[in-house]
């Protein structure tokens, strides 16, 4: 399980995240909702080591990350697929692949799987990434990160801009991992979208978690996305 506890975090002078706290636990997608700027990709790099913590801490089972460097947080099962990706462009499929074999020493096996989930990718694994459609960049980025055989995985609007097809796809793999008792935790903005995958759904507003709710009480309590979201 990965749990965080009143962490505050921010860029220099400006504190942005001001107390956010939830528990991500295995075989369970929980989506962060709110408006922009809230605090929502800043949790997710405070997760990973991007950002030193203020104050609070980061837990995954037994392991304080938030103590830990940058480069050994991945190692301890925490797959990132950014907003944007963050691809290695002038490399190719494969070698993009590689480095998230690398980072936990995985090899064959596990290689194998995730082309079996992206089969497109297997047909250009020596295209370098930056020619990739969005989509195909999109497949490529959460290869990666499933490269680690993660026991949590980050996501950070992982359907942005994409086609309904590989909208579809991207859901299909939360839903694999998620069957397979990996912890996901997903910022969306598409409501429709958290309301069909999300299990628990944590609201944060001006750098504070709010509140957490299963999609059916949201679904009961609409003018909460109005007062979070401003929908």
């Amino acid at each position: 399980m990965l749990k965080l506890d009143n962490i505050q975090a921010g860029y220099g002078p400006v504190k942005v995240l001001q107390g956010v706290s939830f528990e991500a636990r295995a075989g369970e997608v929980l989506c962060l909702m709110g408006r922009n700027g809230a605090g929502k990709t800043t949790t997710m790099k405070a997760i990973m080591g991007l950002l030193p913590l203020d104050s609070g801490q980061i837990t995954l089972g037994d392991v304080t990350t938030s103590t830990l460097p940058p480069h050994e947080v991945p190692k301890q099962g925490i797959g990132y697929v950014p907003q944007g990706r963050r691809l290695f462009g002038g490399l190719t499929v494969a070698e993009n692949i590689d480095v998230g074999l690398m980072t936990r020493g995985k090899g064959k096996k596990t290689r194998e799987f995730v082309l079996d989930l992206f089969p497109r990718l297997r047909e250009r694994l020596n295209q370098r990434s930056e020619t990739l459609s969005g989509g195909e960049q999109q497949m490529l980025a959460t290869a990666r990160a499933l490269c680690l055989e993660p026991s949590v995985l980050l996501l950070d609007e992982p359907t942005e801009g994409l086609q309904p097809s590989m909208i579809q796809l991207i859901r299909d793999t939360v839903d694999k991992m998620r069957d397979a008792g990996v912890a996901v935790v997903l910022v969306e903005q598409r409501v429709e979208a958290v309301l069909d995958m999300a299990d628990q759904v944590v609201f944060i507003e001006n750098g504070f978690s709010r509140e957490t709710m299963t999609p059916d009480a949201l679904r009961r309590d609409g003018a909460l996305l109005k007062k979070y979201v401003g929908i």
